[in-house]
């Protein structure tokens, strides 16, 4: 293997295996595995439902609980297949789908999934924006402008390490159950009539409308992603039992995380059902005003202050899932990572930019149809993940014996085609009602709606039948953001220092930095080659970490270090998690180096920003020379 041929590998398994499950027996094993699906399940009780779900109770009462509960069913099913993915191929859903589609149909993927992610950002602004103004009365567009501000809480709870940002998002579910759990012994709702809501039924139109976007408020396409990456941060054996292990673990730890946000949404509507349908105030759609109805339909001033709390609760909590989602599925489908800060503030941006128009242009009293609205586009989404999901965990060529059986999977298309056939009608009745308002504006509809229908139809056609079709389907390697081991070049010998820490990216810069590195250390001086994982798995688990990608570069590092022994250089490897400009550092200090050689790309301002800037920060951080290699241009 020469400079030119960098081997490619698998894209990076963002989370897998940071946790070790293997040697823990009975409900500590259980234990073990649970923590994933409450990071997921966050997503399942954001602001945006609780739009779609008052919007629901207020107008039909009871009738759509049973909506809720079918789409608790698919969530759970849908889940259960994307851990198992993540367990079984150690890959998330971008991973996978880069893999086996061509290029043009993973960016269209990409485009989706980053307007679903955008539209429960959205969600999850306004529900902030939304619930700071009822705690406090901070106009909705100061509240909006804030909310920029929490882009940073990921990284900063990332500084205190995993265990502690699980603590604190189960703190804030708690906090939501607790809370609705108050307002439901309130309201005190009719359980013959809830018990018939159970019943499927949809009365209208709007009913239609209303269900779809609990569908998508609470089977949310970004999730599929996010699990799938998750559910790798527990080490698991690799046998066949151990497998089978994670698989079953990993469905009961989202069967108690998805119920519970069950509870929490079913709570919102019978409560909406119970207070505002009950006493014919129909045409309560917002949570303002559900907020100020609560006092006098329940007789006390704790209700609407306990529906305020859960409400920034749940948009603090759902923001955690909308950061690393973001980043899982950027660097899933297009190869690329960019500096998790700059990541969350551009998904932030996008969804600010239409609660702004809304809130200027139409006003406040708008804001509830913009939330039900994001949780339809959610819905609309749903179909591009949960077809390519079902493909991948179905097929026995790379499942193996992990691959679905016959009756899970007829559950699995059954769900596809309930969530295609509504989104299919829904588009058809909007379009048909766009057409008949728009009068003489109706070639505005002709010609950009009806193509992006069509086109979307077109690649919704391709990702289902492509793998019917072709039996042996392109499977693309597709390279992580950084490359593998190359070959060494013969290494001059010039001795002068004895302990030697080399940075290594598996770029055509390794072979120029490690002969740098030996040329002053010679077969004398002894050498360490350090590289650090940056998955988003790892900048959130630490050192816990051992993904997919760090597997890989441990591999890539051993055979660094074998190409050096063979030469007959003293070459041992070190391998560090998360933030490279922190842990290199700390690696370098306990190889008590007396030389550390970096390379250097020659990243100006702007990649920098992008990307990182590592050297400037790592010379400063170390008390030892620090040689940096460049490339000749």
């Amino acid at each position: 293997m020469d400079l030119e041929s960098i081997v490619s590998r698998k894209s990076l398994g963002e989370s897998h295996a940071s946790i070790d499950a293997s040697g823990r027996r009975g409900w500590k094993k259980l234990l073990a595995f649970m923590g994933p699906a409450y990071l997921v399940s966050v997503g399942y009780m954001d602001p945006g439902n609780w739009a779609t779900d008052i919007a629901g109770g207020s107008q039909f009462g009871y009738t759509l609980i049973w909506v809720l509960l079918m789409s608790n069913m698919m969530a759970l099913l849908l889940q259960s297949l994307s851990a198992r993915l993540g367990v079984v191929r150690q890959l998330d859903l971008a991973q996978a789908s880069r893999k086996s589609y061509p290029p043009i149909v993973n960016f269209c993927l990409w485009i989706l999934a980053e307007v679903a992610i955008a539209a429960c950002d959205l969600a999850e602004v306004l529900g902030m924006a939304i619930g700071l103004q009822l705690l406090f009365g901070l106009p909705l567009i100061w509240g909006v402008s804030l909310t920029v501000l929490d882009t940073l809480l990921l990284l900063v709870l990332q500084s205190y390490g995993m265990r502690k940002i699980e603590a604190f998002i189960i703190a804030l579910v708690v906090i939501i159950g607790g809370a609705f759990f108050v307002e439901m012994l309130l309201a005190k709702p009719a359980f013959g009539e809830l018990a018939k809501g159970f019943i499927p039924s949809l009365p209208n139109d709007q009913a239609l409308y209303i269900a779809i976007g609990i569908i998508g408020a609470t089977v949310m396409p970004h999730n599929l992603y996010l699990h799938s990456s998750l559910v790798q941060t527990r080490r698991i054996d690799n046998s066949e039992k151990g497998i089978w292990q994670a698989i079953k673990y990993n469905v009961i730890d989202s069967a108690i995380a998805l119920n519970a946000a069950f509870f929490v949404n079913s709570a919102i509507l019978v409560l909406a059902a119970a207070t505002f349908f009950k006493n014919g105030l129909y045409e309560v759609s917002d949570i303002q005003n559900a907020h100020q109805l609560l006092a006098p339909m329940l007789g006390t001033a704790l209700a609407p202050t306990l529906f305020g709390i859960a409400l920034v609760a749940a948009g603090q909590s759902s923001t955690i899932t909308g950061t690393l989602a973001g980043q899982i599925v950027m660097e899933g489908y297009l190869n690329l990572r960019i500096a998790p800060w700059l990541r969350r503030l551009i998904t932030r941006v996008i969804a600010i930019i239409p609660a702004y128009i809304v809130i200027l242009v139409y006003g406040e009293g708008k804001t509830g149809a913009l939330l039900v609205l994001s949780q339809v586009v959610l819905s609309l989404q749903l179909g591009f993940a949960v077809i390519p999901l079902i493909h991948f965990t179905s097929d026995k060529k790379t499942m193996g014996i992990y691959a679905i059986k016959p009756w899970l999977k007829i559950a699995a298309w059954l769900i596809a085609a309930i969530i295609v056939s509504l989104n299919v009608k829904l588009v058809m009745q909007e379009i048909s009602s766009w057409l008949t308002n728009a009068g003489d504006n109706a070639w505005m509809i002709l010609t950009f709606a009806i193509p992006i229908c069509v086109g979307a139809a077109m690649l919704l056609v391709y990702i289902t039948a492509k793998p019917i079709i072709d039996s042996q389907a392109l499977e693309r390697i597709a390279k992580i953001p950084h490359g593998t081991a190359v070959t060494l070049a013969p290494i001059i010998e010039k001795p002068v220092y004895k302990k030697i820490a080399i940075c290594v990216d598996f770029s055509n810069m390794d072979a120029l930095t490690i002969a740098s590195a030996i040329a002053q250390g010679g077969k004398e001086a002894q050498y360490v080659l350090l590289h650090v994982v940056e998955t988003a798995g790892a900048m959130v688990y630490g050192s816990e970490i051992d993904d997919h990608e760090s597997m890989q570069d441990q591999n890539a590092l051993h055979d660094y270090s074998s190409q050096l022994q063979q030469q007959g250089f003293q070459a041992q490897i070190r391998i560090g998690y998360g933030n490279p400009r922190r842990r290199i550092p700390q690696l370098v200090k306990a190889f008590d180096a007396d030389l550390l050689v970096m390379g250097a790309h020659g990243h100006k301002f702007l990649k920098d920003l992008i990307f990182g800037a590592t050297v400037d920060t790592v010379r400063h951080r170390v008390n030892m020379p620090v040689f940096i290699v460049r490339e000749k241009i």
